[in-house]
């Protein structure tokens, strides 16, 4: 079955499947795999978000007793800050958000529409998903780089393109 006709097939890219994942499966195998790029989508611009509040605001109080939000670094620095409490309040959170499965589904929150301004939105959110997946891979690229081997950049900010945030 091919599945050029598909939402979110878009110039000038059209159906991209260079690992031909979706040579001979059936519709409901596809439909999982669209529900997969939706969640991984909403997700990563979830942690794009949560790459760039933490430069600018900190939230008041605490993580695990003794452990202010505040104390903990930004980005991957965190890894071995966040205490083992502050861990599993987050695999929880994860697990109850993959569980009951909300952010896989295009009708969580959907509005009232008209049909063809429905499937542009749709085709935007999988577009912004898709970007967030790219920009998460480069956020944490470049911050990983950084922790390895400071300043190697010359610039001492994780968001260097938005340099007003710092003022």
């Amino acid at each position: 079955m091919s599945y050029e006709s598909e939402l979110g097939v878009i110039p000038p890219t059209g159906f991209f499947d260079p690992l031909g994942l979706s040579k001979n499966i059936d519709e409901e195998t596809f439909a999982q795999y669209r529900t997969a790029e939706l969640k991984h989508g909403r997700v990563a611009q979830l942690c794009v978000i949560g790459y760039i509040v933490p430069e600018i605001y900190r939230f008041p109080g605490e993580i695990a007793p003794g452990v202010a939000f505040a104390d903990i670094p930004n980005g991957v620095a965190a890894i071995n800050a966040i205490p083992a409490l502050g861990w599993f309040q987050m695999v929880f959170l994860i697990g109850a958000v993959d569980y009951w499965g909300f952010l896989g589904d295009f009708e969580a929150g959907k509005p009232d529409l008209a049909p063809e301004e429905l499937e542009k939105r749709k085709l935007q959110e999988l577009q912004h998903g898709r970007l967030a997946m790219l920009a998460v891979l480069e956020l944490l690229r470049h911050d990983s780089q950084n922790l390895v081997s400071p300043g190697f950049d010359g610039l001492d900010k994780l968001i260097t393109g938005l340099p007003f945030l710092y003022n």
